[in-house]
């Protein structure tokens, strides 16, 4: 299997971001992970090519979790090629499918009376971005430690936290580990995602020492790209650094 992982720069807020979605590739199948905010889907093309990748192939697209940046054009990419199959975690799977509230939104909307007055007008904003997510039915959910049949040697690991559903992904015959907002890559160190905002601490750290059990050559994060060295290392700091959240939950 080939993993492709892709850099995708936009401007957030004035600022130069990037975020790196992975395209998994075998003999019958091309999937995407993740795909980025709404209008992301020319940037994601564009990425792509220069991998030398035609996302008219594209088969499939794997939501790791319902955030905005994770699923934002989503309903894009199932509009422009309509016979893709969507897969999620089962408990994703209501969000991502409209089902349910995203929980992001109403975390936001529990938040918004406690934020300082000059902080209000952005967290209107973001409300409004939430909402404004096009939602897209799952055709499949993916159990944890499932190997499958249209993917050779993957592997779904269910790595709650950030959010309830999470979900990483470990291709074997690479040593690769998809992390998706499991780990973030930031100066130079792993980190939990948006600890302020994580749903589930002390689960999302848990998570983190679930990773430490596979056998990694390479970490790929949404948010800071690809780790090669000290991933061991990097996660064992990460959950000792935070370990005093798990403790206070027990």
């Amino acid at each position: 299997m080939n993993v492709h992982v892709l850099k995708v720069k936009f401007n957030f807020n004035g600022k130069e971001d990037v975020l790196y979605p992975v395209i998994l590739q075998n003999n019958s199948q091309l999937i995407l992970v993740d795909c980025g905010y709404a209008g992301f889907m020319p940037l994601i093309e564009e990425a792509a090519q220069r991998k030398g990748l035609n996302l008219q192939k594209l088969t499939g697209i794997i939501i790791t979790h319902h955030d905005i940046d994770h699923m934002g054009s989503l309903a894009a990419f199932k509009e422009k090629y309509p016979n893709i199959k969507i897969y999620s975690s089962v408990i994703e799977e209501r969000y991502i499918g409209g089902k349910e509230k995203s929980l992001r939104l109403t975390q936001a909307e529990e938040m918004y009376h406690t934020l300082p007055e000059e902080h209000k007008p952005g967290a209107l904003y973001f409300q409004e971005m939430l909402r404004s997510v096009h939602t897209v039915p799952v055709d499949h959910t993916l159990p944890e430690d499932e190997s499958l049949i249209f993917m050779d040697a993957m592997k779904i690991i269910q790595t709650p936290g950030h959010m309830p559903g999470h979900i990483s992904i470990y291709l074997e015959d690479s040593k690769t580990l998809i992390a998706a907002d499991a780990v973030v890559y930031e100066k130079g160190e792993l980190e939990i995602a948006n600890p302020h905002f994580t749903l589930d601490l002390p689960e999302a750290v848990r998570s983190v020492s679930k990773l430490q059990a596979f056998d990694m050559a390479t970490l790929v994060c949404y948010h800071g790209g690809v780790v090669e060295a000290n991933i061991q290392q990097g996660l064992h700091n990460l959950a000792l650094k935070y370990a005093s959240a798990i403790s206070s939950t027990r």
